[in-house]
């Protein structure tokens, strides 16, 4: 995953670009921290977004299956 633009980070947190250069600068582990918060947020969406599909997929055999009982 590509790192957010600061525009996203400015409007996510609620900071401006100056303080985010600052804390790159300044505090490391707290922008890795923020940085990696991201990543794990990417990935929690695209296996929601699996689950989902299975979801769908599930809803359709069953339906299958109750219209062959039937």
């Amino acid at each position: 995953m590509s790192m957010p633009s600061l525009r996203k980070l400015e409007f996510d947190l609620e900071v401006n670009k100056t303080t985010l250069h600052n804390w790159k600068r300044n505090r490391p582990k707290l922008f890795e921290f923020i940085m990696e918060s991201y990543k794990n947020r990417e990935i929690l969406k695209k296996h929601l977004e699996l689950l989902m599909e299975q979801k769908e997929i599930i809803e359709k055999e069953i339906d299958i299956t109750k219209n062959r009982i039937v």
